[in-house]
């Protein structure tokens, strides 16, 4: 019995069926189950049965070694750019700490995932190497420039590897500040490859196919539920991760995915040449792929702040707001603060500053003209953000501020999805 061998595992009236992982010590066999999760069992407590013998050798996060990852050219796959910003994806526990820390490059990626070994030609690349905590908006320019010039070399698709916690602003930034003819996908994994069921294969797999499929949208491609079956591919400019921990943490804001992969059709598609569409179903029609140039506009004021109304909210922690070039705020309901806090949001306003309102409701759009207090702060000069998500608003105010000639105006216009049509019952 060796690790890669698929086996049976009977413990009392308890039956177990996956594949046989290496284990840290003799008394414990370690099983991957097919819905990805990994068990541990006694092992002096366990009839173990060997259905099928492993032809590979595999690690704790169940590919295989470094020698049957070789990454070759194939003139007749699409070239795939994998671009690293560091995150839990491509991290491993450290276990002095018992931490999860940011270590490999896109390469080392490539290889800890031999999955996707046949089914694209890879180009590699590092823009950075930090958990997502430390994203800057000058990464999101270095990122920017990196994509486009990957696309410009000919990609026919990228996948942005990226930590989970701040993944939603950078797939915003760059659907802003990016117009390419191709697919733009990131995708994570909340839990590490040396992790139990880790899910940075299914990711990686689906957002590969994503990068090769027939659309040109920014992309965020995570799993759709608990177990390895569906990925969701998720707008990047309309995406929230809504859990801490789950593998299906992230969640597309007031509709469903823009589509789904399937992970066995993927991966069916992948060992028999199939194209990537075949196993993807779009929800709505994406945006297609173009044969035009590319175009950047990287520029990023970092001027902007996102700050929550609450009640009881003293009007003097806003003071810092003084002099900056925007401000977003997360209103109650329709887009609501105290109304004492209106003379100092005019305030900001008779200054120059850019005041935008969001909500704080997971669903749903501002509209300040309901209400008294909405009124007020519509003559107090804030701009109604419509249902643009709060984080995806700052990112947006931020290029706008760079880039537009009437941001305001900007904020009221969407740009990449991240602002639905007005609801007029009437028509």
């Amino acid at each position: 019995m060796q690790p890669g061998d698929r086996v049976r595992v009977d413990r009392g009236d308890v039956t177990n069926e996956g594949v046989l992982l290496p284990s840290t010590t003799r008394d414990n066999l370690v099983v991957k189950l097919d819905g990805g999760y990994n068990v541990g069992i006694d092992r002096d407590a366990a009839a173990v049965e060997i259905l099928e013998s492993g032809a590979r050798d595999v690690d704790n996060g169940g590919g295989t070694d470094a020698e049957s990852s070789e990454i070759t050219f194939d003139d007749d796959l699409p070239t795939v750019a994998l671009i690293s910003t560091g995150g839990t994806i491509a991290s491993t526990v450290d276990y002095r700490t018992g931490a999860v820390t940011a270590r490999f490059d896109a390469e080392d990626v490539l290889r800890a995932v031999p999955d996707l070994a046949g089914r694209a030609n890879y180009r590699g690349r590092v823009v950075a190497n930090i958990l997502s905590e430390n994203m800057e908006p000058r990464i999101w320019r270095d990122l920017a420039e990196a994509v486009h010039e990957e696309v410009e070399s000919g990609a026919d698709g990228v996948v942005v590897m990226h930590g989970t916690d701040t993944m939603q602003y950078s797939a915003s930034a760059l659907a802003f500040t990016l117009d390419v003819p191709v697919p733009v996908v990131f995708t994570g994994s909340q839990r590490s490859a040396d992790r139990p069921s880790s899910d940075n294969v299914m990711n990686a797999v689906c957002a590969v196919e994503a990068a090769k499929a027939d659309h040109a949208e920014t992309l965020v491609c995570m799993h759709a539920g608990p177990s390895d079956d569906v990925c969701a591919l998720h707008r990047g400019t309309r995406v929230r991760k809504n859990h801490t921990s789950r593998r299906d943490a992230f969640e597309t804001v007031g509709a469903k995915p823009l589509g789904v992969v399937d992970y066995e059709s993927a991966t069916e598609a992948g060992a028999d040449g199939g194209t990537a569409d075949e196993a993807i179903t779009w929800r709505r029609e994406p945006v297609s792929r173009g044969d035009g140039d590319s175009s950047i506009a990287a520029g990023m004021d970092p001027s902007v702040e996102l700050v929550k109304f609450t009640p009881g909210l003293d009007p003097a922690a806003w003071d810092y707001l003084d002099g900056k070039a925007g401000v977003v705020i997360e209103g109650t309901g329709l887009g609501h603060v105290h109304t004492e806090l209106i003379p100092r949001i005019e305030s900001l306003v008779d200054d120059g500053t850019t005041v935008v309102m969001t909500s704080q409701c997971l669903e749903g759009r501002v509209c300040d003209r309901v209400y008294d207090t909405g009124r007020d702060l519509l003559d107090a000069g804030i701009v109604e953000a419509g249902d643009t998500l709060p984080g995806t608003a700052k990112v947006k105010l931020m290029w706008a501020l760079e880039n537009a000639e009437d941001p305001a105006g900007t904020m009221r216009r969407d740009l990449a999805g991240e602002l639905t049509a007005e609801s007029r019952p009437w028509q």
